[in-house]
């Protein structure tokens, strides 16, 4: 049997019996669309996340007071963990490669200005935060370089934090109190949104060693250091150590480079995309199993068939051919089917949700064809082994 007439029997008994072909097709279809579907928003969930951790560079180092790994010995015996001061920040300018060095001191108060009042995210930093962030100035300017334990009392304020309390109007030069500090207004950042449910347009920045006063802490939450593009990560990291176990007698820090954040959450994500793809599996072998019953159905009633075939010469790998090819066509156009579905069904819901983030994977699409003409063909391998194995006497005489 040549394998042009192979095709044409396998794709004619596919549309002699359109019905039930197109129900068995429809069950991969929808399987395949749900997986396509439900990768499309792993993966886009998983690119936002990673997007919004990146958008302030891969060569950030954070540094929080306390060492979260823990020894056999109780801390009290050998000593306590010191705070981390401005002094810290100051010494770690000197770590190889080093470009910028920013402290970080985080709390909630009331703002008020212009006669309004607003409580808001409060961020004692310093002068190069703007430049380690990538983060714009959009009036005016940031905190100037003062002396760091002295100050002046100077604020910017974030772009929806300007809006709130001055509207349209230019805020430089104005007023602004802080708790109970009085503070002038020199700047107002650009637009930034949301990172990761921290709105930084809503958010009042004065220098550290004020926020340090103003929450009563005698602590930086942390001191984040941006080093070269390109530098050796691990020199960085020891020339951190190095300083601040000097200065603190011990190792009571503890040191995270985005890089170590970024792997843990991109390992994370990826199963979580593989996770909710193996959801959408579920009905893919659902269809599978439609495959394999309607392909049974299918052998039962062409059995007159399957002897007419051997009768005329047919072997038996051939007849095993026929219907492994008739269950991978279905599952093919099944497959191809629930690719439109899915890709279409996710740009579709883009369209109404902007706001969730939405990729479809193509190395997931090709895979999800791929599973589904192996599903075909092993759900087909029974069907079609019982049929060439049928005897062609006894099948002739079927009815």
């Amino acid at each position: 049997m040549r394998s042009i007439d192979l095709f044409r029997l396998s794709s004619g008994s596919i549309f002699s019996y359109r019905a039930r072909s197109t129900l068995t097709a429809l069950g991969i279809a929808v399987g395949i669309a749900a997986v396509v579907l439900l990768t499309s928003i792993g993966e886009g969930i998983h690119r936002f996340v990673l997007a919004e951790f990146t958008q302030f560079g891969t060569n950030l180092i954070g540094i929080n007071p306390g060492k979260t790994t823990t020894q056999g010995t109780p801390l009290g015996i050998l000593g306590t963990v010191r705070p981390l001061t401005l002094e810290d920040a100051q010494a770690l300018e000197r770590v190889p490669y080093a470009e910028s060095v920013v402290p970080v001191m985080q709390g909630n108060a009331e703002v008020e200005g212009a006669g309004r009042t607003r409580r808001t995210t409060v961020l004692g930093v310093g002068s190069e935060f703007p430049k380690a962030f990538s983060y714009g100035v959009g009036i005016g300017r940031f905190l100037p370089a003062d002396d760091s334990l002295s100050p002046r009392a100077f604020a910017v304020m974030g772009s929806k934090l300007h809006s709130e309390l001055f509207g349209s109007r230019n805020p430089l030069g104005e007023k602004i109190r802080v708790g109970s500090e009085h503070y002038r207004v020199i700047g107002t950042m650009e637009s930034k949104g949301q990172v990761l449910g921290f709105d930084l347009d809503d958010t009042v920045y004065i220098p550290a060693v004020r926020a340090l006063e103003l929450f009563n802490r005698d602590s930086l939450m942390e001191i984040d250091v941006v080093y070269a593009a390109g530098a050796p990560l691990d020199d960085v990291v020891e020339g951190i150590t190095r300083i601040l176990s000097a200065r603190h007698g011990s190792e009571d820090f503890t040191i995270t480079t985005q890089q170590q954040m970024l792997d843990v959450l991109g390992s994370v994500l990826s199963v979580l995309t593989f996770a909710v793809g193996a959801l959408g599996g579920i009905s893919l072998f659902v269809g599978g199993v439609g495959i394999l019953t309607i392909m049974t159905i299918a052998v039962r009633e062409r059995t007159s068939e399957i002897g007419l075939l051997r009768a005329l010469g047919a072997a038996q790998n051939q007849v095993l051919l026929l219907f492994l090819s008739e269950a991978v066509i279905l599952s093919g156009i099944g497959g191809f089917v629930g690719l439109v579905l899915g890709a279409g069904g996710a740009q579709l819901l883009h369209f109404f949700v902007p706001a969730l983030p939405v990729n479809t994977p193509w190395s997931y699409v090709v895979l999800a064809e791929c599973v589904a003409l192996l599903v075909g063909l092993v759900t087909g391998v029974l069907p079609a082994y019982r049929a060439s194995h049928l005897d062609p006497v006894d099948s002739l005489r079927a009815e």
